[in-house]
């Protein structure tokens, strides 16, 4: 099962965000994700075990990675935190836009204490390292082609919303199913902060 490691955001935010994906209505080519299942992922792990007898042995089991994350929100020492959702931007670049996300402003060193330790923990399972920077933010949508491309830049240039802000009391393990509709998302643990 295909697996991440993520901040969920509460429900009083999906209203904002659908309001801030609403401003990118009628761009050809944009798949918007599902504004109740919105987060801030931390680390992909890709595929997981379930712990089953049909397990590929190469993938770590999924008992191993909920302990490597405990380890990692303990090694990281960081207790509950307020995060910002404001302002806009793609991945990855904008003469090339794959993901349209918005971002995070307070909260943001946070975020990234608990995703380097969560990097270090689930390499040593296995897990390969991140192949980028680490930008917190929150994916809105993905372009799957350029036709949409001038509106999309236009909006990220000259829109920068104050989404909302909520507190992070805790990092989710979640699994995700792709499904013709889109990832669907199941938390199968929650790590509580401090």
């Amino acid at each position: 099962m295909r697996a991440f490691f993520g901040v969920e955001l509460p429900g009083h935010l999906a209203d904002p965000i659908a309001d801030v994906q609403a401003t990118f209505d009628g761009v050809e080519g944009l798949r918007f994700v599902d504004p109740e299942q919105t987060h801030v992922t931390l680390k992909f792990l890709g595929e997981i075990g379930d712990g089953g007898d049909g397990d590929d042995q190469t993938e770590p089991a999924l008992d191993d990675v909920i302990a490597a994350g405990e380890r990692a929100v303990e090694a990281a020492g960081v207790d509950p935190f307020e995060c910002t959702v404001e302002g806009l931007g793609v991945f990855p670049r904008l003469d090339y836009i794959s993901v349209v996300w918005t971002g995070i402003d307070e909260g943001s060193a946070e975020l990234t204490g608990l995703h380097e330790a969560l990097e270090a923990e689930t390499m040593a399972l296995g897990v390969d390292p991140e192949d980028h920077e680490f930008t917190p933010h929150v994916t809105l949508a993905r372009m799957n082609d350029a036709r949409g491309k001038e509106l999309v830049q236009r909006v990220v240039r000259e829109r920068d919303p104050e989404i909302g802000r909520f507190t992070v009391e805790d990092v989710s393990l979640v699994t995700s199913t792709l499904t013709a509709d889109g990832p669907e998302y199941e938390t199968v643990a929650s790590l509580p902060l401090g």
